[in-house]
């Protein structure tokens, strides 16, 4: 049971630490450290992006800034409280940990496969110069009765796709974690560069 739902959520990934790594929390004595790692995308922009990992895996003490690494695991997600409101808070957790010495070619670099359940209407609409876009939340399942809450982003004729999903429906979604910065205002004068994460799709398909 808890293999097959492993199965539904799998994340591999190569690149460079950026930061040094961050306490998180502890479970039953076992520390729980973020760090960021920069990723290369086939374009020459760049993702960051943060990386949840045990002391029991790797050594949380060592400077390992300009490390490159390889990691596989799941995009996962919890809510963090902030104030009167909640905050939905994304990093890889890290099953794997190996240092390398060469980046293979950027498309193998980033990719994720899930399996899950669409949890909100799908938000269907065009850019200014009209190319399409859907915005999705999807569901993914952890043993235990857990889930993880993934946004992802579709393009194209997988957008058109997308938005005739309804809330409840299974789907497979291939496709890479990504970055996203964007400016919050907070009033006429006042505003906060963010940054979010999703999965960009390369590839969905609807589960009968």
């Amino acid at each position: 049971m808890v293999e097959k739902v492993i199965e539904n959520n799998k994340v591999s990934i190569v690149g460079e630490i950026v930061s040094d790594f961050r306490y998180s929390h502890e479970v039953f004595g076992e520390g729980f450290y973020l760090v960021d790692i920069k990723v290369d995308r086939l374009s020459e922009l760049t993702d960051t992006i943060p990386l949840m990992v045990s002391e029991r895996l790797v050594d949380v003490n060592e400077n390992s800034i300009g490390q490159l690494v390889e990691v596989s695991g799941q995009f996962r997600s919890y809510n963090k409280h902030e104030g009167e409101k909640n905050r939905l808070v994304l990093s890889i957790f890290v099953r794997e940990w190996e240092e390398v010495d060469d980046n293979p070619d950027s498309g193998r670099t980033n990719q994720i496969f899930m399996d899950g359940y669409v949890c909100k209407n799908p938000i269907y609409r065009k850019t200014p110069l009209g190319r399409e876009i859907a915005d999705l939340l999807i569901a993914v399942n952890r043993p235990y009765g857990k889930s993880d809450y993934i946004p992802c982003i579709a393009w194209g004729r997988n957008a058109r796709y997308a938005s005739s999903f309804e809330i409840g429906s299974r789907i497979q979604i291939w496709g890479r974690v990504q970055s996203r910065e964007y400016i919050k205002r907070i009033n006429e004068e006042e505003s906060e560069r963010h940054v979010a994460y999703e999965v960009s799709v390369s590839k969905l398909e609807y589960v009968e």
